[in-house]
């Protein structure tokens, strides 16, 4: 006899085998964050050394301007120091020319001529006197344009004045200081 099962049996289902792309979507999502952790290490390591040389460069920047500062005050010190020795130098020079003007000055003068009057302006000098005589004058003219220190030696005028029985000649003269 046969003997037909007419009830149904249950039977186990085979399991199915996982899709490969979910395996492979998953292996893709794990590296992915492997990766993107040691991303985020590394690059935060690299951040707080990056923020650590700015602030070590930031302290080398101010230690640096405060030694520019201090170049530059010391190049205005020195500035001013040559400005005021330079001003010390010129004075020393025309405070001796003067001198020697009116040292030549006295050398020049003969006999019977005086000065009433002398002024310089610049490199030029303008002076007036008088002399008992008219060759007296001229001499005084000659042993001005005999010295070394003045050019340019120019009679402007002689006039013959007389006062109390006493017959003078005034003169106005004009040279020129060498440099």
């Amino acid at each position: 006899m046969i003997r037909v099962n007419l009830l149904p049996v249950k039977r186990k289902k085979k399991p199915k085998a996982v899709p490969v792309f979910i395996i492979y979507m998953v292996l893709l999502t794990v590296v992915s964050g492997i990766v993107s952790a040691y991303l985020f290490y590394y690059l935060n390591s690299q951040l707080s050394s990056l923020k650590h040389q700015k602030k070590t460069n930031e302290a080398t920047v101010a230690d640096l301007k405060n030694k520019i500062k201090d170049v530059e005050n010391y190049e205005a010190q020195k500035k001013t120091l040559e400005q005021r020795t330079n001003i010390i130098e010129e004075l020393k020079k025309n405070q001796s020319l003067p001198v020697k003007i009116l040292t030549e000055m006295s050398n020049a003068v003969p006999n019977g001529v005086w000065l009433s009057s002398m002024t310089i302006a610049g490199g030029n000098i303008n002076i007036s006197g008088a002399g008992f005589t008219n060759d007296d004058v001229v001499n005084y003219v000659d042993n001005l344009k005999k010295s070394q220190l003045f050019t340019d030696v120019y009679l402007q005028g002689s006039q013959k004045t007389g006062a109390d029985k006493v017959i003078t000649y005034q003169f106005t003269l004009t040279c020129k200081v060498k440099a």
